[in-house]
């Protein structure tokens, strides 16, 4: 569990600064929860001139749940685009789940793979 928070922490990092490329205003939630949307705080908030765009969630292979899918559902309602980010082997079960809840149309899901390469 302790490496999955790791992992989690370090992907918000990272897309934190690969998506400042794309959003002039992206904001993180990692340790404190300070950067609200409408009462939530997603991992990230993706806006430009002061518009709200996106929301990601980062996920483990040990967050993904049927608990977690109903917290995408709140975030997928609240007016701005949903990006979950999770582990390349968890993509289809989470396309799963999303159809399982009804809103596989309303969430885009990127998947990311971290490989150590050994001598």
């Amino acid at each position: 569990m302790k490496n999955e928070k790791l992992i989690h922490d370090w992907m918000v990092s990272y897309l934190k600064d690969r998506l400042s490329r794309d959003y002039n205003d992206v904001k993180i939630n990692i340790e404190d929860k300070k950067n609200d949307f409408k009462g939530h705080y997603p991992d990230l908030i993706l806006g430009n001139h002061g518009m709200v765009l996106a929301l990601m969630e980062v996920e483990t292979d040990g967050s993904i749940t049927p608990e977690q899918a109903d917290a995408w559902k709140t975030l997928s309602g609240l007016g701005a685009k949903l990006i979950l980010m999770v582990p390349k082997t968890s993509k289809a079960k989470v396309v799963d789940l999303l159809w399982k809840k009804g809103m596989a149309d309303k969430v885009s899901v990127g998947s990311y793979e971290l490989t150590v390469n050994m001598p």
